[in-house]
Parts: C-alpha cells; sequence; structure tokens
C-alpha cells in the first residue's frame, strides 16, 4: 500500500457523517457541557475532601461518645468536667483563671 491510498482512506474516515458527530459529541461533552472535565475533576477533588472530613468527624464522634460515657457514669467527673471546660463555680465560690503570658 502507498502512502497516497492510505491518505485518501483516512480522509474518508475523517469526512464521514459517524466520526464528524463522534468528534463533535466528545468536543461537547468534555468542553461545552455543564459537567465538563474540568468541573468533574473539582466535584472528584471536593469528594475527596469530604470523605477525609468524615473520616475525621466519625472518629471525633467516637471519642465524644467515650467521653460521655465516663462522664455520665460518676457524678465527681460530671463536676470535675463542668469546671474544668467551662469554668462553673458552686455558689459562694470564687474561681481564679491563670492565663499564661505571650512572650514577645
Amino acid at each position: 500500500m502507498s502512502f497516497s491510498v492510505i491518505l485518501a482512506s483516512a480522509a474518508r474516515i475523517v469526512r464521514s457523517f459517524y466520526f464528524l458527530t463522534g468528534v463533535s459529541f466528545v468536543v461537547w461533552m468534555f468542553v461545552f457541557d455543564a459537567n465538563d472535565l474540568l468541573k468533574q475533576y473539582d466535584m472528584y477533588k471536593k469528594w475527596r475532601e469530604l470523605q477525609t472530613e468524615k473520616e475525621y468527624y466519625l472518629t471525633n464522634i467516637e471519642t465524644v461518645k467515650k467521653e460521655r460515657a465516663e462522664l455520665l457514669s460518676s457524678p465527681e467527673l460530671l463536676e470535675k468536667f463542668a469546671r474544668e471546660r467551662y469554668i462553673m463555680k458552686r455558689p459562694g465560690e470564687d474561681v481564679f483563671i491563670l492565663v499564661p503570658q505571650e512572650e514577645e
């Protein structure tokens, strides 16, 4: 087969209706469509971020459930937690909060 025969058959394929329709469809889907490649990539990246956040929150939920179970098990722990975390006090008590100075 000579080069001109190959070129003629390639030109015939490129000019065919089905080839042009297929290329037009691919260009439309990758460039002009509402869900083009760029948007698909951005959505995939956002999905990966949300998956990592989901894992973080699921592990955080487990630790909070454990802490809650510990706190509800005894009133002494509940009082200690309230005093440390929320700076609660009994009536007639004075609470002093010591805040370390930041070095400049």
